[in-house]
């Protein structure tokens, strides 16, 4: 059911239409609305507006972090269509420790923006094609952007030393 607040919204009409359970809310922003989709559904919606609603690009994938709430993440797409010259803003809510359906699939571009979400907030994009660090070292501890890391970090002993 599509809340009533995206009503006016083409995209956000066509994604219901085609996944009817994908949108499960729905918000006005000052750059535009957002869709919060259902994790199960995310590929399958990106994957749609790709193919049938000429997004063509993944302009960013970044997360918020809202501990102590629960579910803890919103990983947040960004989306854009040139032809149309419109944005989509997708947010994913998810708990620690559950996996996100990685979008690589859809957007080559995301395996990049993936793992620096793995990296700086410990979110695991299942099915990601190389789950690595790619801005800590491998032997890092922790996930600096989550609200709950030490503000002067953990103790580290770089190589050097």
């Amino acid at each position: 059911m599509l809340p009533e607040i995206l009503a006016g919204d083409e995209a956000a009409i066509q994604i219901s239409q085609k996944f009817p359970e994908a949108i499960v809310d729905g918000k006005n922003a000052p750059d535009g609305k957002v869709l919060y989709i259902d994790p199960k559904q995310i590929v399958a919606v990106c994957s749609w507006l790709k193919e049938n609603g000429n997004f063509e690009q993944l302009a960013g994938v970044t997360a918020v972090d809202w501990w102590p709430r629960t579910p803890r993440f919103e990983i947040v797409y960004l989306i854009h269509s040139y032809s149309r010259n419109t944005r989509v803003r997708l947010v994913v809510r998810a708990a620690e420790g559950e996996e996100v359906p990685t979008v690589t699939s859809v957007w080559r571009g995301a395996n990049w923006y993936e793992r620096e979400v793995f990296d700086l907030f410990g979110v695991v994009f299942g099915g990601h094609p190389n789950m690595e660090r790619i801005m800590m070292p491998a032997d890092w501890e922790g996930h600096p952007l989550r609200k709950d890391y030490p503000v002067h970090g953990y103790k580290y002993s770089y190589p050097d030393e």
